[in-house]
Order: structure tokens, then sequence, then C-alpha cells
């Protein structure tokens, strides 16, 4: 009869037991946690502390480059616009100059735009030199040279101009463009014939009022397109009365236009005399 030797299990002579394994880890775990925390004060640079400088009034362009020799970043967190300074001037910072702050502390800044933003053109028409002055500063507009022209409205604002041109309200600017504005100074002092307009081509009758300080309304008819190519067939007040009396009139006063395709025939004119209602 064959007897089977049983095999038995050698363990190694320098064998450890599981626990102490896990402890090894730990503790290795525990060391490099530790120098992690000493290192991390050398790696931030904890506790240690700068003071802020003052760059407001700088251009951000040099402000970037002083600020990270120094040890700040620099992030531009707003902008706003003053045409009065140079573009990219900073007008704020945060935190503010002489602070004692943390090193790789975030300066934020505010600087001056470097494109104007855009505004609309007021209606300033009608209004008084005061009020006009108001609104364009509101609206960020330089007042420019103010002229005056005879009209019964005195120091009101007859007209806006930008470049030399008249600027209709809602018209797209930059902020800072400057305009200038027409007067009314009140009536002349001389009466002066009332002009015969009939006839006469809308910028020939528009000529003539300006030079004469004349104004008034201009009522175009209809199948009128372009007032270039139309004539004045009636004035209010005509300038004779029916007897044939030239009437007077003050620089200032109005004359009324109605325009038309159709040049009328002089000639052929019923002279009637108008009411003036033209009184100061």
């Amino acid at each position: 009869m064959i007897k089977t030797q049983q095999s038995k299990t050698v363990k190694p002579k320098h064998s450890r037991p599981l626990w102490f394994h896990m402890v090894i880890a730990l503790v290795a775990i525990i060391v490099l946690i530790l120098v992690f925390l000493l290192s991390l004060n050398w790696i931030t640079r904890h506790g240690e502390s700068r003071t802020v400088p003052a760059v407001v009034g700088k251009n951000i362009s040099e402000v970037e480059k002083f600020l990270e020799t120094k040890g700040f970043d620099v992030v531009v967190q707003d902008s706003a616009y003053y045409d009065s300074l140079p573009p990219g001037f900073v007008l704020r910072q945060v935190p503010e100059a002489d602070e004692v702050v943390k090193i790789n502390r975030t300066v934020y800044v505010t600087i001056n735009r470097f494109v104007p933003p855009d505004v609309e053109m007021p209606n300033l028409l009608g209004s008084s030199y005061r009020n006009a002055e108001m609104v364009l500063k509101n609206m960020g507009l330089r007042l420019g040279d103010t002229t005056y022209r005879f009209d019964f409205a005195k120091n009101s604002v007859l007209e806006q101009l930008y470049n030399g041109n008249s600027i209709k309200a809602g018209t797209k600017l930059k902020m800072g463009s400057t305009i200038s504005l027409v007067l009314g100074s009140g009536l002349g002092s001389e009466d002066i014939n009332v002009p015969d307009l009939v006839g006469r081509s809308y910028d020939e009758a528009r000529a003539l009022l300006d030079a004469q300080g004349l104004s008034g309304l201009v009522i175009v008819d209809p199948n009128v397109k372009d007032t270039a190519s139309a004539f004045v067939y009636k004035q209010n007040p005509m300038p004779r009365t029916i007897d044939g009396a030239r009437l007077r009139i003050r620089p200032g006063q109005m004359i009324d236009i109605w325009l038309s395709l159709e040049k009328p025939v002089t000639d052929s004119v019923e002279v009637k005399q108008q009411p003036m209602n033209q009184e100061p």
C-alpha cells in the first residue's frame, strides 16, 4: 500500500502581517501630507505682503507691465469715457493705492475707453440756450460756436449744427462730438419791405428770406417730392395791400410760403391783403 505524503505550506522566514503594511502606508501618507503643508507656505509665499502702488492716471499698457514686476495680476474690470482724458487712462483701482495686501493679489482697474461710445443727437430746436447747454452736457456732447439770426423767438435754438451742417434729432454721433447752435436774437429794429416771393424757386425764396433775416412755415403740395424743383405760388403776408401800398416787416418776423411743381404766372396773381399776425 502506497502512502501519499501531504504537502505542507512553507511560510517565508521574513513575512510580515497585513496590518504592518497598512501601518507603513499610513505613515507614508502622513509624511507626504506634512511635507506638502510645510512647503505650502514657501510655494504661496504665505504671510508675505506688499503695498499696492498708485496707478490711477497712468496708461493701462504701462500699468500692466509695472504691476506684473511688483507681483500683482491686473484685470480691466470696467470702462468709462471722458473726452478730456487720453484713451487707456486708468480712472480707478481696487485695492486702492498704499493698501497692504498679500502678494499675487489681483488689482482691478477702470480705464477710459479707447473708442468713444455712440449717442443720439437730442432735439434742441425751440429750447432755450441754457436748457440746450445742459442737455448736450448730459449726453456727453460739447457745445461749439453760438451764432444769432433775427427771429422773434429770442434766445431759442433755431438750428443745431454738426460740422457746419444741420443735424436731425436721433442721428448717431460719437460721444464728445461738438454741436454748434443758431439762436434767435429777437426782431430787428428797422422795417423792411415784404419781399415778393411768388414765382420764385424755393431755393431763391429761401436765400432771399435768409438774407433779410426772415423765417416762416413752408407748406408743400403732396405732388412735390423735391423742393429744389418747386416754386412759390403763395405767401403770407403778400408784399402789397389791395391798394398797392407796400407792406413793411421787421427782420425776425415770419413769412409763410406754399410750394407746388407748377410755376405761377405772376401777372395773373391776385393781390390781396393778408393778415400780418407777426407782431412781436
